[in-house]
């Protein structure tokens, strides 16, 4: 944020998210950005777009419809919708704040790199709006605890907002997969790293025809402390500033000396 202490009460928050305009997640953090000021917009995209990425669309038009008061659903990806409510929707008065999610399913480790929930966030930043992306994480077979983004995001969204950010950052909040009441604290994280096993099916249609399907990535058996996959395991809220400068500054003196 350009200066600390952001009053929300008087600012304008955008919602979006990477499920859908009709998913719960999205209810929800819509419910909880009203609770923080009265200036909340919504603009998400008309149908799923989970494992987006930061894509936008280019080779066709777009269109943003109006489907409520301050409610807006847009025919293409996470990025475009904050792309398009930013520079047409609001025009002179971008929005303060943007939230993205509440994801059906955390956002961890490599899960940045292909998060659409993570694009809305990283979208704003490039505009420099501050942004916060928000998954609620579940154990697979039990259902979603929605109960604890709940109890958990109004609070985290104020303290945030209070704090100065470094430029060209984003914050990723994933809430633990268990009830309000067995969350085990806050932790500040960094990205964690899976060792990924094969998460690649290959199976054959009713013709013989091969096919492949794509996921679930498996959990790290052992997460290394202080990530976001040891903080979700540890039942933990996971907050974890993300950087947009992908640039590795630790080569760039190698890299020079190697093209001197």
């Amino acid at each position: 944020m350009a200066e600390p202490g952001l009053d929300l009460s008087a600012a304008r928050i955008l919602v979006s998210n990477d499920d859908g305009s009709q998913a719960p997640g999205i209810e929800l953090l819509e419910k909880i950005a009203a609770e923080l000021c009265g200036d909340v917009w919504v603009v998400a995209p008309e149908t799923e777009q989970s494992g987006a990425s930061h894509s936008l669309t280019t080779r066709r038009p777009l269109r943003m419809r109006e489907v409520g008061p301050r409610r807006y659903v847009v025919d293409g990806t996470p990025t475009d919708c904050i792309l398009l409510a930013s520079k047409r929707l609001f025009r002179g008065r971008p929005p303060d704040l943007v939230l993205s999610g509440i994801n059906a399913g955390g956002n961890l480790g490599e899960d940045l790199t292909y998060s659409g929930t993570v694009a809305a966030a990283m979208e704003a930043g490039l505009l420099g709006i501050p942004a916060i992306a928000l998954s609620q994480h579940y154990r697979d077979g039990s259902r979603i605890p929605w109960e604890t983004a709940a109890a958990f995001a109004p609070d985290i969204i104020r303290r945030l907002a209070r704090l100065a950010w470094p430029a060209d950052t984003l914050v990723n909040v994933n809430f633990p997969g268990v009830p309000p009441d067995q969350v085990r604290g806050i932790a500040v994280t960094r990205q964690g790293r899976r060792a990924l096993s094969d998460n690649l099916t290959e199976r054959l249609d009713p013709r013989g025809r091969p096919y492949y399907w794509i996921g679930p990535i498996r959990e790290a058996s052992v997460a290394q402390p202080g990530t976001d996959l040891a903080a979700i395991a540890a039942d933990r809220v996971s907050i974890t500033p993300v950087y947009l400068d992908l640039t590795n500054d630790r080569a760039l003196g190698s890299f020079a000396e190697a093209f001197a």
